[in-house]
This record gives C-alpha cells, sequence and structure tokens, in this order.
C-alpha cells in the first residue's frame, strides 16, 4: 500500500519474556527470547488505511536471550534445548509462522492501542497491543498472550513441578520513526 513502511528486524525487535512456576520453580529460569526473523508493514496516521500493523514471526528464529533465577546459569547447551523445547511446543513444523492483523486503533496518550487478531499455532485469537513512544525515538508494544488459548500446552518437567506460566508477555520495539507518509 502507497505510504506503508516495510519493517524487519534492522528496525527493531520482538521479545517474549516467559516465567516459571510450580513446586521446583526454583531450579527453572525465567527467560528472555527474541524472534530474529520478522516482517511488518505499518500503516502510519494520515495515510490511507492507518494506522494499522500486519506483522509475520517466523517462530523457527526463536532464541534464547537470557535466563535468570535457576540453581545454575544457562549453558549453551540449555540455550540450545530451550530453543528446541519451545519450538516443539509452538508446533513449528506445522505452524512455522505467527500473524498478527490489526483491525483497529484508538489513540491515547503518547501512543494507543491496537485491537486485532493473533494467528498462532493455527488459532486466531483476538490481541491487543498497548502501544507507547519511547523517549529515544521509535515505539514499544506489549501484549500479553496466553499460551492455552492458542492450543499450545505450556512446557512442564519434573512431572509437573516446574511449568512455564501459561501467559507470556510480548514486547515489539520499533526504533524507526513511523509518524507519517514519509516515513518510507
Amino acid at each position: 500500500m502507497p505510504g506503508s513502511v516495510q519493517l524487519g528486524p534492522s528496525d527493531g525487535r520482538i521479545i517474549l519474556r516467559t516465567y516459571r512456576e510450580g513446586l521446583a520453580a526454583q531450579v527453572g529460569h525465567d527467560l528472555v527470547l527474541e524472534f530474529a526473523d520478522w516482517s511488518a508493514t505499518a500503516t502510519p496516521p494520515g495515510v490511507e488505511g492507518g494506522p494499522a500493523i500486519e506483522a509475520r514471526i517466523d517462530l523457527t528464529s526463536l532464541r534464547v536471550l537470557e535466563g535468570t533465577g535457576g540453581v545454575k546459569p544457562l549453558s549453551d547447551k540449555d540455550r540450545g534445548d530451550i530453543a528446541g523445547n519451545a519450538r516443539k511446543s509452538l508446533g513449528t513444523e506445522r505452524h512455522p509462522h505467527a500473524v498478527y492483523r490489526s483491525t483497529g486503533f484508538t489513540p491515547g496518550g503518547d501512543g494507543g492501542t491496537f485491537d486485532g487478531t493473533l494467528s498462532l499455532h493455527g488459532v486466531d485469537r483476538p490481541l491487543r497491543l498497548t502501544l507507547t513512544r519511547m523517549e529515544q525515538g521509535g515505539y514499544r508494544a506489549r501484549a500479553t498472550v496466553t499460551q492455552t488459548a492458542h492450543g499450545i500446552k505450556p512446557y512442564s518437567a519434573f512431572f509437573g513441578t516446574l511449568k512455564l506460566r501459561d501467559a507470556v508477555e510480548a514486547e515489539i520495539e520499533i526504533t524507526r520513526d513511523l509518524d507519517g507518509p514519509s516515513a518510507g
């Protein structure tokens, strides 16, 4: 669409934060994960159809950035195992991509909210992104994704005494200016 802006990893990042629970939670780690491969089309305000966003995330590009807590620091092997388990839980062999399409925008404060649909694991569910302008420029959007709402069974180990919390926090940072038709 004329006036739309094409975005990708050089323009920002998509981060997931997961948290542990259960009787053996102290053994596991709270994780920060990143999707290294994604693309989006942003339609800025002032452009027909804007503001709007459509994003496609390659779930197979997931990587572990950090793990906090736990009884020992994460090793490279741990990081590989975690990424493999996450891809298995996400069912990336059958559903290698997630897609978000906004359906509306409500301005507010120094940002607003995008309402839309997240297609994940073959299941479409509504998702609201809360958008704020970052002080240094660009935007940050946050949302909470509930795994079971998309048919994903949260990871568990040690007979269920160590579990990944069902709610996962997603954070999208766009460092590129999107404030009008000249942004693209």
